[in-house]
């Protein structure tokens, strides 16, 4: 029972190693708290649940969901509208517009529609994994951009060799970053589309923290950019704006030949989103966003407390201006350990759960990622139990 060449090229997957320590801990009876995976913790919003609720009493929605259904065409349209609001962009809802099974399901496929053996993909790196992962499983040729810190984690272009640019055919950005926190200008997103219509490079921009913005920072978007849509896209996903991560919806906007390439694919794969959901995403999208400024709130608040508190126990840590994650390299007291070792040290001797850096690509090696899922108070725990680790003898 031998696995798949694509599979064997996939890198070891660290955060089943995570859950496994986790498992093992708990067994233990130690009490976890958990700041590993990017898993909103708060409820997806009251009106958008009573959508959710009506709409599955009804039968006809339990049925195979068809783009032709006239839920879809109705949530293009919620979705055209939210980014003539939100960006000042106007989409065609027919063309520009395409629902998807989560963001992640949709970063995936865009590579098996796309890549064939002998193309390149571009992916900064640290990376959310999907984006080199998905590239690995459609059998393309992955080149790492290193960002750090030094360069504000943004990929230096001109640093791509000659040959390499020869066989590119997309690359991948994700601004707000995950995991990094880092955040880009409008500038950066037009040189970005310059380069790669010089090149005749597909560009994909993961904009899936577009609303978890702090300090008067807003977050732009690739479409914004004049000309853009020549040869680009944007995936969304209402997991983070509205709590909605479990229930699997997202869209892609943007050029519309690159998104009936990727209609394509999925029509061989799946067979749509649950009409339900889709209702209660147009409710979501449509409704009142007081419920995303308050998660904004929450999230601003907890990065406050959790850098304030790291800081107090000797761990100082930049204070991101975007997403729900806090980037943090390694004590200098640690600093022989991999990230995978740090990360389990903290799981084993105070039930602390962070994601290793180099789950995100080698580039991450040096850091641990916090997620800010868990209230202030046992963020103010976990820091707590932190400086334990900090003060042990080594």
């Amino acid at each position: 029972m031998e696995e798949s060449n694509r599979m064997k090229r996939l890198p070891l997957y660290l955060f089943t190693i995570i859950d496994n320590l986790k498992k093992e801990a708990r067994d233990r009876g130690m009490d976890i708290i958990d700041l590993g995976m990017g898993n909103p913790d708060q409820p997806a919003p009251a009106h958008v649940i009573a959508e959710l609720c009506k709409r599955a009493e009804e039968p006809d929605n339990h049925g195979y969901s068809r783009s032709i259904d006239s839920v879809e065409t109705e949530l293009r349209l919620a979705v055209s509208k939210w980014y003539k609001r939100k960006f000042d962009v106007d989409l065609d809802p027919a063309t520009e517009v395409l629902p998807l099974i989560g963001s992640k399901e949709g970063i995936a496929h865009i590579s098996l529609a796309f890549l064939n053996n002998d193309d390149v993909a571009l992916v900064p790196n640290p990376a959310y994994p999907v984006h080199f992962n998905g590239v690995l499983v459609a059998g393309g040729i992955l080149h790492n951009l290193p960002i750090s810190a030094e360069n504000g984690f943004l990929p230096d272009f001109d640093s791509i060799p000659p040959d390499v640019l020869k066989k590119s055919k997309m690359m991948f950005l994700s601004y707000p970053h995950n995991p990094t926190a880092a955040t880009a200008t409008p500038h950066f997103f037009k040189k970005a589309a310059a380069f790669c219509e010089k090149h005749g490079i597909i560009l994909i921009n993961d904009l899936a923290y577009s609303d978890i913005v702090f300090d008067g920072y807003t977050a732009p978007s690739l479409l914004q950019v004049t000309g853009s849509r020549k040869a680009a896209i944007e995936f969304h996903t209402l997991s983070k704006s509205y709590n909605m991560a479990g229930w699997r919806i997202g869209f892609a906007t943007g050029n519309a030949d690159i998104l009936r390439s990727l209609a394509k694919i999925k029509g061989y794969i799946d067979f749509g989103l649950f009409k339900p959901v889709q209702y209660a995403a147009i409710k979501a999208l449509t409704g009142p966003q007081d419920c995303v400024h308050k998660q904004v709130a929450i999230y601003k608040k907890r990065r406050d407390v959790m850098v304030s508190a790291l800081k107090r126990i000797g761990w100082d840590i930049p204070k991101p201006r975007a997403t729900f994650y806090l980037w943090a390299r390694i004590p200098d007291k640690y600093s022989a350990l991999t990230s995978m070792e740090f990360a389990s040290l903290l799981i084993r001797e105070v039930g602390v759960v962070v994601a290793p850096g180099t789950g995100f690509g080698e580039y991450g090696e040096g850091f641990i990622r916090f997620a800010l899922v868990a209230e202030p108070s046992r963020l103010e725990e976990a820091a707590d139990r932190i400086r334990k680790i900090l003060e042990m003898e080594t």
